[in-house]
């Protein structure tokens, strides 16, 4: 039998080794706790930071996972306190992260921390100009967009509006909100406040603190203006990933709209134990499921159904 020297066998490990882990974007594997606030703890202690496996500017993509995928945070949320279980989840998945606060008032910290205040047209151009970076970087050709709440407006007004289309791949929302809000009657508030002629008041009032608020409510002139031409682009495939219990989206089938390049599901849908609100579904491993078969549906995994609570998932 032919002997190996001890030095040849290192080789062939090292070799093997390499072979393991050749165009895998990320060699750690970061824990995945199930709970929407799981971001928090890390702004806390590297303010302004980022979650660990997310914008590493020298990933490059894999062949399996060819598309990087860059995190849209909702309404008061950040690069980190909104993605404590998706930049682990999917770094350790393999895909190239990425993540920024777009939207906040310039301020110093924690009201820097605080994203998605500004006008959609304002915070819009700076997510566009993050995945341009992205794509510059890494080579790739196309990022996919996981959105979260006004996140999905983000990423919407990028593809329809900043010609991102050509460079967005898949757009997988959590809770959107494409149809606007009636949440706590605003927009019959908003309906009687323009019949009343008392809409400047209206508008200024509810966007005292937050400028994207008023433009997420149902009948805006933002809600208006970007379904102008219908609420998806044909060139891009999307996923809505809703909740029956969403207390922000209101109805929660707002972000549901069909179309043909179009997926609709509802969490609840054979799994009476969810009970995800509009927080708690960016928390919930039931949604995460469904948002990892939607960035690659060619391996599809089974989707859990478990005991998930209101508000942190």
């Amino acid at each position: 039998m032919r002997r190996v020297s001890g030095f040849s066998l290192l080789i062939v490990l090292l070799a093997a080794l390499c072979a393991g882990t050749a165009g895998s974007a990320h060699a750690d594997r970061y824990p995945v706790v199930y709970n929407f606030f799981e971001g928090i703890p890390a702004e806390l202690a590297r303010p302004g930071g980022s979650l660990p496996g997310t914008n590493d500017w020298s990933c490059r993509p894999s062949t399996a996972h060819p598309n990087p995928v860059v995190l849209a945070h909702g309404t008061g949320g950040g690069a980190q306190t909104n993605w404590g279980v998706y930049a682990p989840l999917l770094a350790n998945e393999g895909y190239c992260v990425f993540s920024a606060t777009y939207g906040a008032y310039d301020a110093s910290w924690p009201i820097s921390a605080i994203g998605g205040m500004l006008p959609i047209e304002q915070s819009a151009p700076q997510f566009a100009a993050f995945v341009r970076r992205v794509l510059a970087t890494t080579g790739a050709a196309k990022v996919d967009i996981v959105g979260h709440s006004q996140g999905n407006f983000i990423g919407n007004y990028f593809v329809k509006r900043l010609g991102g289309a050509a460079e967005v791949d898949k757009l997988v929302g959590l809770a959107p909100p494409w149809l606007g809000s009636n949440a706590g009657g605003l927009a019959e508030l908003a309906e009687y406040s323009t019949r009343m002629g008392a809409a400047p008041a209206f508008d200024a009032l509810t966007g005292l603190v937050c400028q994207a608020c008023r433009q997420a409510v149902r009948g805006s002139d933002f809600v208006r203006a970007l379904n102008a031409d219908g609420v998806y682009h044909p060139g891009v495939t999307y996923t809505n990933i809703a909740t029956g219990l969403d207390q922000s989206v209101v109805p929660y089938t707002a972000g549901l709209v069909p179309g043909p390049n179009v997926t609709n599901i509802v969490v609840q849908d054979g799994c009476a134990t969810d009970h995800s609100d509009h927080v708690g579904i960016a928390g919930s491993p039931r949604a995460a499921a469904y948002v990892l078969n939607a960035l690659d549906p060619a391996h599809p995994r089974p989707v859990p159904c478990v005991d998930i609570a209101p508000f942190i998932g």
